[in-house]
């Protein structure tokens, strides 16, 4: 079965070559069955593999298809590297990936014609397929294809209703910022190539402890992180992602749970033996990490979009990812990432259904009173809810406590952000289901279809993510241990440990005392002069659109609506061309016709010449 692995990729890029090549022919539930099916089929492949592999305890493998290119000594491959690694976010990729493909079959109704839902499903196959290429090539050359398909596809979901020019300019600012970490990516990939002569991965990890004729372990590794803060949306490129939440509700959570954001956490762990040639490198993780992780969950706090408050869950939770391999606990970031992809594909699905119900609402502040109207919806937000705040026995807090522990071993400051953290995190996540299922009921919902309210599809992907979201951290971490070097140090068992789990809880009370109960009062405080202060601040996302729109984009808007008047670039080249005309125009003044003119100037100029030459000697 190992050996067929490379099916895993090939199903969703057959699916996406149907889909695109029939667009606007194939009825819509043939177009849902093709999508959906071919990456149910690739989820078949994964997990057959996968349980071959654990069950012979077998040792990391390389199928290879055939030789990509053969230039003098480099000759990378179209091969698959697979390890306890790649498995678990091939199983991340294509089983929550499905579950958000059958979610998407419900969704026939809000396209217009065929053409729409056939477009829909094979950008989101070809999305599958690219991220897929991502995490099981061998060799970093395939590796960045798949890195810059997931860019591709997410420009094209994003913007997936491009009528509406908002969501051209939120595909637009997906793809240019990204591009500005995949940069750096390249820069890194010639410099370990120009190093060591290979691009494929463990060879490459192996020699990098080796001499360096250019560069150094920590210059390449700072590079290959810019690249993981722009794929995974961290600072100070994250802006990209809140506006991201313009597609469909559906690529919202591909993107979040099992596609895009976790690229760059995969990326790091897969070349965690550079980050530790580079102690620098890796502590600027860490604090990449708590930083992000702090500024977006005060953002969440005070957003009233049901999408942007889960997106900016998203930045958070990746932080935690990211303190986690800036601290060495590389199973435990790997143990959040699939955690974290079964609880934020079950609150996006979930977000969808109460948006789908309330004939397209966003805003939690006119929703309310659902939770007897929409009960699966509900209990899908109340347990996301719970695992997203570290709830004790959800797989959120089976993941996100050795996290803590880990970082306070190695800088309690950095255990204290983490914390502070989780507290918001709580805080937040229960705003959200108080807000939205409890209290009045703002906006009628449409009549109930299906299971309770929501439609069959619909319930059926978010019933079993129900499922993963509390389950998914009972058995431990993932089978990676053998894939990272162990971690050194004993966690404290003591009062650490309790308070770790604690905070949570407090801020769970605590959401309940102020949006349900009411018996908490914070008018006086976000009324005030410093509360209003502090809440526009949060909501701007801390100015970061404003101040790279006062760096970046309006200085550039200004050279280019001064170049569309006056034309900078052709007066560079017009200039050039006078230039060269006035040049010409001296030059033919030397053309007199007279011989003794000639002669006088020959003769000048060999005098000229053997003054330098005796000059020089």
């Amino acid at each position: 079965m190992l050996d067929l692995v490379w099916l895993v990729p090939i199903f969703p890029l057959a699916g996406f070559l149907i889909l695109f090549t029939t667009i606007g022919k194939l009825p819509q539930p043939i177009a849902a069955a093709v999508g959906a099916g071919s990456v149910g089929l690739a989820a078949v492949v994964a997990f057959s593999a996968g349980y071959v592999f654990l069950a012979d305890g077998m040792s990391p493998l390389t199928v290879t298809l055939y030789t990509w290119m053969n230039v003098g000594d480099f000759s990378p491959g179209l091969s698959f590297y697979v390890d306890g690694l790649t498995l678990i976010m091939m199983f991340v990729i294509t089983g929550v990936g499905f579950l958000i493909h059958v979610y998407s079959t419900t969704n026939r109704a809000v396209f217009i014609d065929d053409e729409h839902h056939s477009r829909f499903f094979a950008y989101m196959n070809l999305f599958v397929c690219a991220m897929l290429l991502l995490v099981m090539g061998d060799n970093l050359l395939l590796l960045y294809m798949g890195w810059e398909g997931v860019g591709l596809c997410s420009y094209l979901l994003i913007g997936f209703w491009h009528d509406d020019p908002a969501n051209g300019a939120a595909a637009r600012k997906a793809f240019v910022v990204t591009r500005i970490g995949d940069t750096a990516m390249a820069l890194g990939l010639f410099l370990l190539f120009l190093n060591f002569r290979t691009l494929e991965i463990q060879p490459l990890m192996a020699k990098a402890s080796g001499t360096w004729v250019l560069g150094s372990p920590t210059l390449a590794a700072f590079l290959i992180l810019g690249g993981a803060v722009g794929k995974s949306a961290q600072l100070p490129l994250q802006t990209w992602l809140p506006d991201a939440m313009a597609g469909p509700t559906p690529v919202s959570a591909l993107i979040h749970a099992a596609t895009m954001v976790t690229a760059g956490v995969y990326l790091i762990a897969r070349t965690h033996e550079l980050f530790l040639l580079a102690p620098v490198a890796q502590t600027a993780v860490a604090l990449v990490g708590v930083i992000t992780l702090l500024m977006a969950a005060c953002t969440a706090l005070v957003q009233t979009d049901i999408k942007r408050i889960l997106a900016f869950s998203t930045i958070s939770q990746i932080g935690y990812m990211f303190l986690a391999l800036g601290v060495s606990a590389w199973s435990s970031g790997i143990f959040h990432l699939m955690t974290h992809a079964f609880f934020k594909a079950l609150l996006f699905l979930g977000a969808g259904a109460v948006i789908f119900s309330l004939h397209h609402e966003h805003n939690i502040l006119k929703m309310g009173g659902l939770r007897k109207r929409l009960p699966v919806a509900f209990w899908s937000f109340l347990i996301g809810s719970a695992a997203l705040a570290a709830f004790p026995f959800t797989s959120g807090f089976y993941s996100k406590e050795p996290i803590l522990m880990q970082a306070f071993e190695v800088s309690p400051w950095l255990w204290a952000g983490g914390l502070l953290g989780a507290f918001i995190t709580a805080i937040y996540s229960f705003r959200l289901v108080f807000i939205v299922f409890f209290g009045e009921m703002r906006t009628e919902p449409i009549e109930p279809t299906g299971l309770s309210g929501t439609p069959w599809a619909m319930a059926i992907p978010l019933l079993i993510l129900c499922v993963l979201a509390i389950t998914g951290g009972w058995w431990g971490e993932p089978q990676v241990a053998a894939v990272f070097p162990e971690v050194s140090g004993e966690h404290h068992a003591g009062a650490t440990a309790y308070i770790t789990s604690g905070v949570p809880l407090v801020g769970i009370v605590l959401a309940y005392l102020i949006f349900l109960d009411g018996r908490l009062k914070v008018t006086a405080l976000t009324e005030s002069s410093l509360g209003k202060v502090l809440h526009d601040f949060w909501f701007s996302h801390w100015a970061m659109d404003w101040l790279y729109n006062a760096l970046f984009v309006s200085p550039f808007k200004w050279v280019t609506a001064f170049n569309k008047k006056d034309i900078l670039v052709d007066s560079i080249y017009d200039g050039t061309a006078a230039t060269a005309a006035y040049v010409h125009t001296l030059l033919s003044q030397t053309q007199t016709g007279v011989l003794r003119f000639y002669a006088a100037s020959m003769a000048l100029g060999l005098v000229v010449l053997v003054a330098v030459v005796l000059g020089l000697t």
